[in-house]
């Protein structure tokens, strides 16, 4: 879904990608009954399109949730945290099945929907590191094994993201859609990962160039409003209009979750990694490294959730 392979590669990519995910998530986030009668079973198989060969492939779901959790969330984590990210994963996916569009696939293998790595793919990424990476990863997948997480008996649809700035999001401040386990909750952990500060620094006439603005003098910054969490929603700069978005694309930024200071020169400073709602990985991971246990970690990112098992 969102980051994090452990390489400088995907942040990359999910720079580029940052801009366009939000509007096609909102189309996910769209609550819509389920409209399927079908029954989890311990050998579901997901149909899983492959965006490099073009194919789908029919993979076991535990098989499935390895792939995922090693594509979305180093190995390197706390084993509590890719357990956290284990049952989110077994979330999403059961959740994109109930409420299927009647596509021939179920997921695609990328951040549009969750990465998901085969086993060969892991022996390339992994290196000597394989055999190590790969037991703690099924370790985390076995121990939570058909786990899921659920409200008012309803499956989540359990979004996740890099890093927040704080403090998570509200589902309808980023994606319109009120989703009530998905709220906006306090994140102090994130200040491990190493993308939850970025500073950029500007020529003033770099800047107006870049905004496509006139600058005879420094420009006046207004923040006009911002989510609960901390993103800008809206900001003026010389009395011209821009939301985050149009910021974030501009300045190639990884949040809407910035400030922008002007002195002698500009200084863009973001904060976190991602759309923020959900649950926060580097978060996941802090609150591992203090102690909390995978079932603790997800109750706190999703408001007023229980766990379940497939039977």
């Amino acid at each position: 879904m969102f980051f994090i392979g452990g390489t400088m590669k995907k942040i990359l990519l999910f720079s580029l990608l940052f801009i366009i995910i939000p509007s096609i998530i909102i189309f996910f986030l769209v609550i819509e009954p389920i409209t399927s009668d079908f029954k989890f079973t311990k050998n579901t198989k997901i149909k899983v399109y492959r965006s490099t060969s073009k194919v789908i492939e029919e993979v076991l779901l535990e098989n499935y949730v390895m792939g995922v959790v090693a594509g979305e969330m180093p190995a390197s984590f706390n084993i509590e945290a890719l357990k956290a990210q284990a049952v989110a994963a077994r979330s999403y996916i059961m959740y994109k099945i109930l409420h299927n569009k009647k596509k021939n696939y179920d997921v695609i293998d990328t951040v549009l929907n969750q990465v998901y790595i085969d086993d060969k793919e892991l022996k390339k990424k992994w290196g000597k590191n394989y055999t190590k990476y790969k037991n703690k990863v099924k370790q985390a997948v076995t121990e939570t094994a058909y786990q899921y997480v659920t409200y008012n008996g309803e499956v989540i649809d359990a979004l996740f993201f890099s890093t927040s700035g704080g403090y998570t999001e509200n589902s309808e401040d980023i994606f319109l859609t009120k989703i009530d386990y998905l709220k906006s909750v306090k994140s102090d952990w994130d200040k491990i990962s190493p993308v939850f500060k970025e500073q950029n620094e500007y020529e003033i006439s770099d800047f107006c160039k870049m905004l496509q603005i006139t600058c005879a003098n420094k420009p006046i910054i207004k923040v006009l409003s911002k989510t609960k969490g901390g993103k800008i929603n809206t900001i003026s700069i010389n009395n011209m209009k821009f939301t985050g978005q149009n910021i974030v694309k501009i300045f190639n930024l990884r949040t809407t979750n910035f400030t922008i200071n002007v002195g002698s020169k500009v200084i863009i400073t973001s904060h976190g990694y991602g759309h923020g709602v959900g649950m926060s990985q580097y978060g996941a991971e802090g609150m591992a490294r203090a102690g909390y246990k995978y079932d603790e970690i997800l109750k706190y990112y999703y408001t007023g959730v229980e766990i379940n098992k497939i039977k």
